[in-house]
């Protein structure tokens, strides 16, 4: 299944007539407090306690809507089986966006807020499109290690060296449509 089928298909999926979810409370979360189970497993650093991710993973599978706050450098890459999303700052999630997400793994300080308005909760779910976009055009890329370079860069300009040393290659790999081997390549190269 492409990529660009995927894409679509949200676009269909989530396109006008947006049924809204009820507004919730903020909350917020560190990235050692929040969980990523399976292969997106992140190694434990010392001092760090077991992390705590059902209350995020409901949160992103649930009928809330929420806002990754879009005053702070955080955001969350959402797996969602045979492709993975990020939901950069002041994108929606949850809300039925991300009933199929498997996995995830919150970068930054992550921090959830709820939209107030319904402008608010259009203006999150644009931004979530254009989120999607961005890696859409990585994807489009014919050369591999070009996309691994461009994902990498994408990130390393709105996170620090430490946080992306933390995502597994395969999380990068997902998120454009290469090898992890090519990742580490790309890792290599920057």
């Amino acid at each position: 299944m492409s990529l660009n089928f995927e894409h679509n298909v949200l676009r269909q999926r989530y396109g006008d007539g947006v049924a809204f979810p009820r507004v919730v409370s903020s909350v917020s979360y560190s990235a050692t407090e929040a969980g990523v189970p399976n292969h997106f497993q992140t190694r434990l650093l010392p001092g760090q306690e077991e992390p705590q991710d059902n209350e995020i993973l409901s949160k992103i599978r649930g009928q809330d809507l929420w806002v990754v706050n879009a005053r702070k450098r955080n955001g969350l890459i959402i797996n969602k089986g045979f492709y993975t999303e990020f939901a950069g700052p002041g994108a929606a999630i949850g809300g039925g966006l991300d009933t199929e997400c498997n996995d995830f793994i919150p970068l930054g300080s992550l921090s959830l807020i709820s939209p107030e308005s319904s402008e608010e909760q259009q203006k999150a779910l644009k931004i979530r499109l254009q989120w999607v976009r961005l890696t859409q055009n990585f994807t489009d890329k014919p050369d591999a290690i070009e996309r691994a370079q461009l994902i990498l860069e994408q990130f390393k300009s709105y996170f620090d060296q430490g946080i992306l040393k933390q995502v597994p290659d395969e999380a990068f790999a997902m998120l454009v449509g290469v090898f992890p081997s090519t990742i580490r390549q790309a890792r290599a190269l920057l």
